[in-house]
Formats: structure tokens, sequence, C-alpha cells
């Protein structure tokens, strides 16, 4: 038996891998929580609030991304919030509102809702599940069923070992 050249069948089929975790933004992340700005941790006291505001250190937020939120229970009027992020504008790159734990979600949503699903189409795609950064669940959802209507089939995992998900029939359109 003659030994030939090993060939990557992978590489040379028109399976096309997208890594999830290619879209993690690893800048730095922080967290500002307006609760601690509140007067007994329930009350927004305007005048108090705008003074603390201007003597926070917003420098520290410098090329991060700020989560914006409060985590008391309290009615805290939007325009404090939009306040904050006209403070911190200046030095986050970027400013969110939600919970610390739902800001991989946002912006996982944000880049798969704003993909160009159009060089997938007709295209046999598998999904890339193992990473070194954490991706959430929701951003493997949502990218399946964004990119169902127009691939020929969508698996998940590994090219040698993956799950099928999605197969287009002969018939479907």
């Amino acid at each position: 038996m003659e030994q030939g050249e090993i060939v990557n069948r992978v590489a040379s089929s028109d399976l096309l891998q997208i890594n999830p975790e290619d879209w993690y933004d690893t800048r730095p992340r922080y967290e500002f929580d307006v609760a601690g700005f509140l007067f007994q941790g329930l009350v927004l006291r305007e005048i108090e609030f705008r003074q603390a505001l201007k003597e926070h250190n917003w420098s520290q937020y410098s090329g991060g991304i700020l989560c914006l939120h409060c985590s008391a229970d309290a009615i805290v009027p939007t325009w404090a919030f939009m306040l904050v992020a006209v403070q911190a504008g200046p030095f986050a790159v970027q400013v969110e509102f939600c919970r610390p734990e739902d800001l991989d979600q946002l912006l996982f949503d944000r880049i798969i809702g704003s993909l160009d699903i159009n060089e997938f189409t007709g295209r046999k795609v598998i999904i890339k599940g193992c990473s070194r950064h954490p991706v959430p669940v929701s951003a493997f959802v949502a990218l399946a069923a964004r990119l169902q209507p127009v691939v020929q089939s969508l698996m998940f995992g590994e090219p040698c070992s993956n799950v099928p998900l999605f197969k287009r029939k002969k018939t479907d359109a």
C-alpha cells in the first residue's frame, strides 16, 4: 500500500465554518450601578446626584464598555441614566443599559442582527461551538434562526464531529 499525500477534505470542501467567538468583544468591561448614588439606596436626589457624577472618576472607564444599570428596587428617572451616559461618553467606547450578566447577549445580538446573510445563501454552514471566550447560548439560537432561511444545511460543532441541525430538501425554496 502506497502512502500518498494527506488531504484535508474539510479544507477543500464547500463547508463554511462560523466561529461566534471571533465576534467576542475583548475590550474591558465596566459596571456603573446607579444604586450607589441613591439617597438611602432608594431615592434619587437630583442636586446630590449631579454633584456626585461631577466628582466621579470617569477616566476609569477609558477604552471599555460601560454597563449601566440600577441594582436597587428604586424608581430612577430616565434622564438619570442618560446623564450617566453623557458623562461616561468621552471615556467609555460604548455605554449600554443592561444588567451586567446580559451584556454579552446584547453585544452578540447586535452583531448577529447586522450580519449580511447573503454570503450564506445556499451554503453548507457549520457553527463552531467550542471557544475560549464566553458565547451565550442565545447567540447560537439567534444565529441558527437567522441562517436557516438561506442556508443549504446547518450544523453545530466541528467539521469532523458535528450535529446536523437543518438540511434543505430539494423541494424547499
